[in-house]
């Protein structure tokens, strides 16, 4: 039988998704649990495949993920999270076609970046962000790879504001290799006045105009949602979800102590 999970983390200390040897990944950590567990032999003969890679400490709430198993009553989120550490798990499994692969069979991807936005004009990056959806070549706003094409369908993005934070979601058909970092990086440059539209039409013709890009930081990406063209009969693990809850609210406690602790290192002037 065919498997596939939804798998979110926490991407802070790991080296990616992908697996790499002598790291810690997050797919090293899922094949650990999977074989640990019996579900799996090991990744290759279990056909083992997910819907993309995410960098250093990019995280996830949607990652999908699939393999073969002839264990299926055990291949269910709470029985795998027994297995990982609480900066990743699985909260929903179904059954899928055996040719099922997560990555070819995806549609569409959605993507969030959350940054403060106390220092630039949101309606020139929202204006900006307008030129930048439907099919376009995104050379000069990714890592190349090869002779991979740029070329790449952004559906939509949106830009909003939650209190002295900003929140940038982009969805697109796939994505290439730091895209939406360096998509952001080339928003806060024209909201902060660096650069005007002008020179963001320009980045859209790489054959007449190349510029390298910085990436924002990893930590404010987040994967949020895969689609597929069939509608996939998603068992969500109630409990896995509850655990997972508690686990997050742990780090949103332990980040608030340690801001509070940050703000209290400086002496006041």
């Amino acid at each position: 039988m065919r498997v596939a999970l939804k798998i979110a983390y926490v991407g802070t200390g790991y080296h990616g998704s992908q697996v790499q040897p002598d790291v810690a990944t997050i797919e090293g950590e899922l094949f650990n649990a999977l074989t640990q567990l019996e579900i799996i032999e090991d990744p290759k003969t279990a056909r083992f495949s997910s819907s993309g890679r995410t960098d250093a400490g990019v995280h996830a709430r949607e990652q999908v993920v699939a393999f073969d198993t002839d264990k299926p009553n055990l291949a269910i989120p709470r029985v795998i999270n027994s297995k990982l550490p609480n900066s990743i798990w699985a909260w929903a499994h179904a059954e899928v076609p055996d040719d099922f692969d997560p990555r070819r069979w995806a549609i569409s991807r959605k993507y969030r970046y959350i940054m403060s936005g106390e220092q630039y004009d949101i309606a020139k990056i929202r204006a900006a962000s307008k030129l930048l959806v439907g099919e376009h070549d995104f050379a000069n706003f990714c890592t190349k790879e090869g002779d991979k094409s740029t070329i790449r369908n952004v559906e939509k993005i949106d830009v909003r504001v939650s209190g002295t934070l900003t929140k940038i979601d982009i969805q697109a058909n796939s994505f290439l290799w730091n895209m939406v970092r360096k998509i952001v990086t080339a928003l806060t440059m024209v909201g902060s006045e660096v650069r005007d539209e002008e020179w963001l039409m320009q980045m859209l013709e790489p054959e007449s105009y190349e510029e390298g890009l910085e990436s924002s930081a990893a930590y404010g990406l987040t994967l949020m949602e895969v689609e597929y063209p069939e509608p996939i009969d998603w068992c969500e693990d109630a409990y896995a979800i509850r655990r997972a809850t508690d686990n997050v609210h742990d780090y949103l406690v332990r980040h608030r102590v340690m801001a509070e602790v940050m703000d209290h290192l400086v002496p006041n002037e």
